[in-house]
This record gives structure tokens, C-alpha cells and sequence, in this order.
């Protein structure tokens, strides 16, 4: 049987010819938008990566469905394991409007003291905890504390003065 072999223009082809019909499955199987775009870059991405050699262009459309269906499965075990809560959905949950402004302004600072601030204040893990989950030492997660806590003081005071 002669192998499929794809022509030098196959990831315009590709994004072009399967890209519609990928996304939706992300869509339904994920139903966020940005997921369902990022699962479709995954899978493009891997078919890049990859560069696999295919029988023919049934079995081409099978291996990105079977990636794509894949990587929607890896998200969605992800958040079972991980649950989130959508930034949207934590601003509404914000009653007083001082809470929103402070929410608003730890949004501003930079994603490292971000997290370290929201971990340690909000979710109540210990500086040793956190440094697990960011691989870094209980010190730089002390340090980023104290860093992010002169951060917010002065975002929060630019947005309150």
C-alpha cells in the first residue's frame, strides 16, 4: 500500500482544510472558546511535531480528530483534578466594592507575586506548600510575598487616592 505523503504547504492545509471541524469538537467537548482554541493549537502543534506519515487522507483526518479528542480529554481530567473558578465568577462573588478594587488591583501585578498572594491570602497554603507547587524555596515564595504585598499596597492606593 503506498503511503500518504503531504504536499510542503501541509499545516496551511491542514489548518485550512480541518481546522472548522476541529474547533467545533473542541467547542462541544470543552464549551469555552479559548479552550477549545487552544486544544486545536495543541493539536496542530503536535501534528508539526510530530510530522507523522499517514496511509491516506482519511487516516490523516483520524490521527488530528484522535489528537484533538485527546487533548480535550487531558483538559477536561485537568480541571477535575484542578478545579478553577473563572475570574469573571470571582469578581461577582466580590460584594463590597472595596473587594473589587482590591481584586482589581492584585490583577495588575505581575503573574509571579499574583499567584504567591492568591495561594497563600485566599486558598490558605503555607509558604512551604507553595514553594512545592511553584518550585521555588520557602524563601523566594517569602520574598515574593513580601514584594507582592508592597505591589498591591501601591496599586491599591493608586487606584484609591
Amino acid at each position: 500500500m503506498e503511503q500518504f505523503t503531504p504536499a510542503a504547504g501541509a499545516p496551511e492545509r491542514v489548518v485550512e482544510q480541518y481546522g472548522d471541524m476541529l474547533y467545533r469538537l473542541c467547542l462541544v467537548t470543552l464549551g469555552s472558546r479559548a479552550d477549545a482554541e487552544d486544544a486545536v493549537q495543541d493539536t496542530l502543534l503536535r501534528y508539526l511535531q510530530k510530522a507523522p506519515a499517514f496511509v491516506s487522507a482519511e487516516h490523516e483526518k483520524a490521527w488530528l480528530i484522535r489528537v484533538a479528542a485527546n487533548r480535550c480529554r487531558d483538559l477536561r481530567r485537568f480541571w477535575l483534578r484542578h478545579p478553577q473558578t473563572g475570574l469573571e465568577e470571582v469578581a461577582d462573588r466580590c460584594a463590597a466594592p472595596e473587594d473589587r478594587a482590591v481584586l482589581e488591583a492584585l490583577m495588575t501585578l505581575p503573574e509571579k507575586f499574583r499567584v504567591v498572594l492568591l495561594l497563600h491570602y485566599v486558598e490558605g497554603y503555607s509558604t512551604g506548600q507553595i514553594a512545592a507547587m511553584i518550585s521555588r524555596t520557602p524563601s523566594a515564595v517569602k520574598m515574593r510575598l513580601q514584594k507582592g504585598r508592597k505591589l498591591l499596597e501601591q496599586a491599591y492606593g493608586r487606584e484609591d487616592g
